[in-house]
């Protein structure tokens, strides 16, 4: 079970979950959530040594790797602007006009397609029946149309109608990623992932 977090303290706890693979079927020893006040819960691969789990950068210096932190967002249905039109088509991840980069995702692919081919697209990371997280690329060819804004909210929506929360995560200093986080519905809480993460 996880605790809630504590004002401006983060607790690193062990649990069987960071032994499972994830949604790419690869291991994330060290993952958890940081809420605008410096709180939050990561949880670590159970066993590790005592007192290496007391802090996320002792976890990640026992596993040789840094610690990597990103903006963590969320949309409710009150957030999502009724104002963007949905955008795309559902196809498999085997769909053959996909491009490689949307291949891994263990979720439907929200795409638009025009008479050349691909254009944008929406991965799903469905970590667990609770949370789905969206990943957005355009070619850029259409950059600039507001389509991946559209994108983004219209797979929120799905999200959402099937029970799930959308999430969505971007380098601190992507401002194109944030922009669209924004404009689709996923407002900056303040929040962040925190891990580490090999490979």
């Amino acid at each position: 079970m996880w605790p809630p977090p504590a004002p401006g303290r983060i607790s690193v706890v062990a649990v069987d979950v960071r032994l499972a693979p994830g949604w790419d079927g690869q291991v994330r020893p060290v993952l958890g959530v940081v809420d605008a006040d410096g709180g939050g819960v990561v949880g670590v691969q159970p066993g590790m040594p005592e007192g290496v789990v007391s802090s996320v950068a002792g976890v990640a210096a026992l596993l040789g790797v840094p610690v990597w932190d990103a903006a963590f967002r969320w949309a409710d249905a009150d957030a999502l602007p009724g104002s963007l039109a949905d955008a795309g088509s559902w196809v498999p991840t085997s769909d053959p006009r996909l491009p490689d980069w949307l291949r891994p995702f263990n979720g439907d692919v929200l795409a638009e397609f025009d008479e050349a081919g691909y254009v944008a697209g929406v991965g799903r990371k469905c970590h667990d029946s609770f949370g789905h997280e969206l990943s957005v690329g355009t070619e850029a060819r259409a950059q600039g149309r507001g389509l991946a804004r559209r994108l983004v909210a219209t797979a929120a929506r799905r999200v959402l109608a099937e029970g799930a929360v959308p999430t969505y995560l971007h380098d601190f200093r992507n401002v194109a990623s944030a922009k669209v986080a924004e404009a689709a519905g996923f407002p900056d809480r303040g929040w962040k992932v925190l891990g580490a993460i090999p490979g």
